[in-house]
């Protein structure tokens, strides 16, 4: 179960910030954020090398997207396409707002559930694929949304229930060096035992699964896009910039 988490502040000269911890089994390998796709200019991503995919995006134009499981959907399926594909399918779409229309035209039948987050500066959007029929779209509003496995700001997961007041009691990062606060919440991995670690951000080595790695990503006011890596799980490796489209000074 990965875990994604927007601020929206239509106005802000950082009308988008994006954390991120993406969680998987620790034997699947992956490259970190780089442009691997030569037909796809401008499109910047980590790269799961099972699949040729990604869990994560940026597009040229300012469009971030990034895919998770729904609940008892890890991993690939016989006969079904890699959810990796979603990312590149959108960014190609140029904005949020075109990618969320286009996918919803998808027969969400030829992947495994999932969730997908797209966000540009203008807005942000949430669509949920069930296994059939078209992907749903629910527009995200300002403010902070925590997506896991389940949907935007859902309580039923212990994962949300613990960290989207943590997140929304935090001070926001000022990009592009000012993320402590929520380079601290993305490094959590405390839980509580009777609950598990499903309650936890960042999931510890267990039975062969954990949180691999993190991002902060920032979009600013003119469509540039700035991304910080940490290539491990976040505490044990330092966030280092990955792609930076943006004009300061």
């Amino acid at each position: 179960m990965c875990t994604v988490i927007l601020l929206r502040r239509p106005g802000h000269d950082w009308p988008l910030l994006l954390a991120a911890n993406r969680d998987e089994r620790l034997d699947r390998a992956w490259d970190p954020p780089a442009p691997y796709w030569p037909d796809r200019p401008g499109v910047v991503g980590g790269r799961d090398r099972s699949g040729g995919g990604t869990w994560m995006a940026a597009g040229p134009g300012g469009l971030v997207a990034a895919v998770l499981n729904r609940p008892g959907s890890l991993g690939p399926a016989p006969g079904k396409r890699s959810r990796g594909e979603l990312p590149l399918l959108a960014v190609a779409q140029g904005d949020a707002a075109t990618a969320a229309e286009a996918l919803c035209r998808l027969d969400a039948g030829e992947w495994r559930p999932f969730n997908l987050v797209l966000a540009d500066r203008r807005g942000a959007y949430f669509l949920r694929g069930l296994g059939a029929g078209a992907p749903e779209c629910v527009a995200l509003p300002p403010g902070i949304s925590m997506v896991t496995a389940h949907d935007p700001n859902d309580l039923a997961s212990p994962r949300t229930r613990r960290h989207l007041p943590r997140f929304r009691a935090a001070t926001a990062p000022e990009p592009p060096d000012r993320w402590s606060d929520w380079e601290a919440l993305l490094a959590d991995s405390e839980f509580d035992p009777a609950v598990g670690v499903a309650e936890t951000l960042c999931v510890p080595p267990t039975g062969g699964f954990g949180t691999v790695c993190a991002s902060l990503l920032g979009l600013d006011a003119a469509g540039g896009t700035l991304w910080r890596f940490c290539p491990a799980a976040p505490g044990r490796a330092a966030f280092g910039v990955v792609l930076d489209t943006t004009r300061r000074g």
